[in-house]
């Protein structure tokens, strides 16, 4: 699938890279489009077992790339220190590939609950009735994660 990581002394445990994808605030989209240019776009997601749940509008660059092709790649960047002195940065960052798809129904609400947990847990109830008030009028992309890894120097 992909190459091995070239610096292995700071590979993460895969449930350390788990912890990273669940807490960091937001994450980077990588398609791929038509005409063979990469599309990479910075998007609020949720990320639950093996899945990680993007929200957006009805139609858009996003949709029509994957759309064309469902292998995608997905980045978040946890912590970060610069190290000025060293002209360096301590960081924590996972990358993901895998599989995206449209989904609908039920398991469209439960990934848009899971988006309200994440970012408005103070708001459950109001945040339900906006899901149930508005669901038509977003498209919910499903990652299925084929591969994780973890990276960090600290």
């Amino acid at each position: 699938m992909q190459r091995e990581m070239r610096r292995s002394d700071r590979q993460l445990a895969i449930e350390e890279a788990k912890e990273i994808l669940t807490k960091a605030e937001y994450g980077s989209l990588a398609t791929i489009g038509e005409d063979g240019y990469p599309y990479v776009v910075p998007v609020s997601y949720a990320f639950e077992d093996s899945s990680i749940y993007i929200h957006g509008a009805t139609e858009g660059h996003k949709l029509d790339n994957i759309n064309f092709s469902s292998k995608v790649s997905f980045c978040v960047v946890g912590d970060t220190n610069v190290l000025p002195s060293k002209f360096s940065t301590e960081y924590e960052s996972v990358i993901v590939f895998g599989r995206a798809s449209i989904i609908e129904q039920e398991e469209k609400l439960h990934a848009l609950e899971c988006l309200i947990k994440k970012y408005s847990p103070d708001f459950m109830d109001s945040g339900m009735k906006y899901i149930a008030n508005d669901k038509h009028k977003t498209t919910v992309v499903k990652i299925d994660i084929e591969k994780i890894t973890g990276k960090a120097r600290r």
